[in-house]
């Protein structure tokens, strides 16, 4: 959201679409389910992701309304993720620890989710598997992109999830979150660096001056 005079709760739920859903800007549409999905490329997807160690990228991040949103995102795997969002916006999302803290630094107020209770989980995972306790509902291959459309077993009317891959090199670019009620978010990473150096003291929120320095930094 570029307005800096959002309203703090319309904050909290932008930030909460955010962060608890991650997915592709490449394609609006959620993946339906196909009779046949590419195999080989879910085994690709897997290798990248469990290969993956860390990540830093600018992403944009866009509601169903239209508001947007930029910032920096990290990732640092297994268990660590981080959305710093870009003034005016005072918003800090971070997954550590099993737990998912959404920040407001402008109203001081952290709220905290379980992990394993938002798609976040999924890529946070110490070993990823497209099977089991994840259903893909649908594979799909265009213009240079691999699309990945999945939801947790047995509850997919908590939202759908599609990650979406550039080919070559394989890398992951974008997703796009349809949640229980029809509502879609999307966010987009560019200038993507993986494989970097990322302290752990960007992601300990449980230590008391990890709040402590982010409310000095606005």
């Amino acid at each position: 959201m570029s307005d800096a005079l959002t309203p703090p709760i319309a904050r909290r739920r932008f930030l909460a679409a955010a962060g608890l859903a991650l997915a592709s800007a490449a394609a609006a549409r959620p993946l339906a389910a196909q009779a046949r999905i590419d195999r080989e490329g879910l085994a690709r997807v897997e290798a990248y992701l469990n290969a993956l160690t860390t990540l830093r990228a600018r992403f944009l991040q866009v509601a169903q309304n239209g508001a947007s949103a930029q910032g920096t995102a990290l990732i640092s795997r297994p268990g660590r993720m981080r959305f710093d969002y870009d003034p005016p916006e005072p918003l800090l999302l971070v997954a550590s620890g099993g737990q998912v803290l959404m920040y407001d630094r402008e109203l001081r107020q952290p709220t905290a989710v379980p992990a394993s209770s938002t798609p976040l989980g999924l890529l946070l995972r110490p070993e990823i598997r497209l099977a089991g306790d994840i259903t893909v509902t649908g594979t799909e291959r265009s213009a240079g992109f691999f699309r990945v459309g999945l939801h947790r077993t047995g509850a997919r009317a908590e939202g759908l999830l599609t990650l979406t891959f550039s080919e070559q090199p394989l890398e992951l670019r974008q997703w796009t979150v349809l949640d229980s009620q029809g509502r879609e978010t999307r966010v987009t990473l560019y200038e993507v660096q993986t494989g970097i150096a990322l302290p752990d003291r960007l992601f300990d929120f449980n230590d008391p001056r990890f709040l402590e320095a982010e409310q000095q930094r606005r």
